[in-house]
């Protein structure tokens, strides 16, 4: 940096203003700078400036995965939010297990970051955050709550969209409807199969455990569920499928498989292309980039920096004054009717 300051005929106040873009340098003097920088290759030591500070100017995002297209669109939106403000994202996939998303946390931690964005992983318990809380780390869970931690959430309204989707079915004259989830053990599928059974009882149908398959998607296990749901005495007439990731492989399924009569389905979350199938495929639409962009923002001002939040793009739904107790955000759904949640139930079936 002196070398820069010598060859700019500026101080070194002036050279790190420049670099790190604050205010009060003269656009001339600002330009000689940035050409001295250019011509002798000077790039900012950002270990110096954490020994300095000690921020890294950085987060940490653990989702469950990065190749998930619900995922992807999540974290473009939180990189979007933290480029905004100068901060460096640091992305890792739990893969839905409790150990690698602790030590992916914990290693976040290690590297000095601010502030962590956390989508839970099914049976993980964050006490092992506690420590890092109090030291000042600042953490949102993102789509479903912590466990064992009182901590700020940002979720979608999962057992109220789901209930909607399925109402969708049974105003269309549907009564046997099969629910295929995740496993119970996520707090998000737990929720959807709530809502499922929530419409069910609102409309007076029995609830008959043998339509709900809970378990991890897997197109073979799907395939093999569909089947066995086909072979009941009153098969179903249509299908609720609690994910992106099962309706895609309920699809896949029952296109090698496809029974006499189409079965009307609601897929919850939408998904690349499921406008150009035939029929399209009827969803329950989640927001992930406002959610991504929600617990972001949360994010920035629990860690003081409610200034890079631009007031103009803020979620209405965060507080304008954040008290020290976790808030819980929990944003809407909404149905997007296409075709294949409209498919009535065979003549004769009830």
């Amino acid at each position: 940096m002196k070398d820069v300051a010598r060859a700019a005929g500026v101080g070194l106040k002036t050279v790190s203003r420049v670099v790190n873009g604050e205010p009060g340098v003269n656009e001339p003097t600002a330009r000689r700078v940035r050409s001295a920088i250019e011509q002798l290759g000077y790039r900012r030591n950002d270990s110096a400036r954490l020994l300095r500070s000690g921020q890294t100017a950085s987060i940490g995002l653990v989702i469950e995965d990065v190749a998930d297209p619900f995922y992807s669109v999540v974290t473009r939106a939180v990189e979007e939010v933290a480029a905004r403000n100068d901060l460096l994202v640091f992305t890792g996939s739990s893969d839905e297990r409790p150990e690698r998303e602790r030590r992916l946390g914990m290693a976040f931690c290690a590297r000095r970051v601010e502030g962590l964005i956390i989508v839970p992983a099914a049976g993980a318990r964050h006490e092992y955050l506690a420590p890092e809380l109090a030291a000042g780390v600042a953490a949102v869970f993102l789509d479903r709550p912590a466990v064992g931690l009182a901590a700020d959430t940002v979720l979608s309204a999962n057992r109220e969209g789901a209930r909607t989707g399925v109402a969708h079915l049974i105003a269309h004259g549907h009564r046997r409807i099969a629910c295929l989830g995740d496993v119970a053990e996520i707090h998000t599928a737990e929720q959807r199969r709530q809502g499922y059974r929530d419409a069910l009882a609102a409309a007076g149908i029995g609830h008959d455990p043998a339509l709900e398959v809970m378990q991890a998607p897997r197109i073979e296990a799907l395939a093999a569920a569909l089947r066995r749901l086909a072979a009941l005495p009153e098969p179903p007439t249509a299908l609720f499928t609690g994910n992106n990731v099962t309706t895609a492989h309920a699809l896949r399924a029952l296109a090698a498989d496809a029974p006499g009569h189409p079965l009307a389905l609601v897929g919850f979350d939408d998904f690349p292309f499921a406008d150009l199938l035939t029929p399209a495929v009827t969803v329950v639409a989640q927001d992930p980039a406002r959610l991504g962009r929600t617990a972001a923002e949360l994010l920035l001002r629990r860690l003081g920096r409610a200034d890079g939040v631009d007031p103009a793009q803020a979620d209405p739904l965060i507080a304008a004054e954040l008290g020290a107790d976790p808030v819980r955000v929990e944003l809407p759904t909404r149905l997007v009717p296409r075709g294949s949640g409209e498919i009535p139930p065979p003549p004769g079936t009830r």
